[in-house]
């Protein structure tokens, strides 16, 4: 049996924090990434898993060694890997004479290969070829997608969920202006994808609002798509599911349109407004020639004195 299937009693409460940080939660912690070289890499390979890196950290881990692997025919590597490192999120770089410059990026289910998708590495820029500032480690960046590819072709839609899950970063509950510096650009034309990113200069534009300017900082990478491997419905449906405990309940008669904007049904029994009671004053009493349409008897003479 192997030795990550067995149970584990912790014997330290170090053993027991480790431990309860592996189980199952309702709220997932955010998604760790491992970076892992094939056994044969070029220099390429290299400082693109250095440079994804880069923009991942401290969710990823580089693995520096070359490992023999080949995903698409064996995934036990990959999936130990994701045991011991604790990942659901994968880039294996590797090269050859049929495939060169190969990325291979994907995620796990349950430590299970979920789905892959293969791409070629065309033309690329490092982070250290682009002479301008970085952004800080650590800094959650916007994903822009364009390309009508990613919303007709399902191999291109499951790319661009593939890339929304590695990039995305960690949820935040609220958002400061500063703090939107980075910018990951991807456009799809045909096969192709194109991969740009960009930090925001937020300059002086004489009102509150200020002027945005696009800087390129690095890396850029121009990919083609090679071989997929994508999970079947039922199981992509299954890996989607969210625990009875997180669906909020339905509160009768209460809607929400698609600004989020909250609105309320009240149930109430008809009403003769003739018979509402309206608040006393003197500019609403009703004149003796009203009483009289409505009673049908004449007014009261009023004397005067």
């Amino acid at each position: 049996m192997d030795s990550l299937d067995r149970v584990v009693k912790p014997k330290t409460k170090r053993a027991k924090r480790f431990l309860e940080k592996r189980e199952p939660k309702l709220t997932e912690n955010t998604k760790n990434a491992m970076l892992i070289k094939g056994g044969n890499a070029t220099a390429t390979i290299t400082d693109v898993l250095k440079d994804i890196y880069a923009l991942k950290k401290p969710f990823a881990v580089l693995y520096k060694k070359k490992n023999i692997a080949r995903p698409f025919e064996d995934q036990t590597s990959l999936e130990f890997f994701s045991k011991k490192s604790d990942c659901s999120l994968f880039l294996f770089g590797s090269h050859n004479k049929k495939r060169p410059n190969n990325l291979i990026i994907g995620r796990m289910y349950d430590y299970h290969v979920l789905d892959m998708v293969e791409l070629g590495i065309e033309k690329f820029v490092a982070l250290r070829d682009i002479k301008n500032s970085k952004c800080p480690e650590g800094t959650k960046p916007m994903l822009i997608f364009a390309g009508d590819a990613f919303d007709i072709s399902e191999e291109h839609r499951r790319l661009k969920s593939l890339l929304i899950d590695f990039f995305r970063g960690p949820v935040v509950p609220s958002i400061r202006l500063a703090g939107l510096e980075h910018v990951l650009h991807f456009t799809a034309i045909d096969e192709k994808v194109y991969m740009r990113s960009y930090k925001v200069l937020l300059k002086k534009s004489g009102c509150k609002i200020p002027r945005i300017e696009l800087e390129d900082m690095g890396p850029s990478l121009d990919l083609v798509m090679r071989r997929t491997h994508l999970a079947s419905d039922d199981l992509y449906k299954l890996s989607l599911r969210q625990p009875k405990a997180l669906k909020p309940k339905k509160k009768k008669n209460i809607s929400h349109d698609v600004f989020g904007t909250k609105y309320g049904r009240i149930h109430m029994q008809k009403q003769d407004l003739e018979k509402l009671q309206t608040r006393k004053m003197k500019g609403l009493k009703k004149r003796p020639a009203e009483k009289k349409t409505e009673d049908g008897k004449n007014p009261k003479k009023v004397k005067l004195e």
